[in-house]
């Protein structure tokens, strides 16, 4: 089996300290089927409708702010370059 992360080679190693054990693709999958990463997620309740557009307005938001700011350099760039004696 091919390791999924090799062990590093550190000056650790050389002086006694044994590296981390690698880990297999094989013991991701019998640690989700022991149920170890079968909870992932269920601690938490869903989103209510309310929850889910207040994300959705805050990411809009964000993404305006964002072009408002691309704009106003924009505008600026051009009005400096429209003066006369700033080429």
């Amino acid at each position: 089996m091919n390791p999924v992360l090799s062990p590093p080679q550190s000056v650790s190693s050389k002086y006694g300290e044994t590296p981390p054990k690698p880990v297999y693709n094989s013991d991701c999958g019998s640690w989700a089927k022991a149920g170890k990463l079968g909870d992932v997620g269920k601690k938490y309740r869903p989103l209510t409708e309310v929850e889910m557009e207040l994300t959705r307005v805050k990411k809009e938001n964000a993404e305006l702010r964002m072009e408002r700011d691309i704009l106003k350099k924009a505008a600026a760039y051009f009005a400096r370059e429209s003066l006369p004696g700033t080429r």
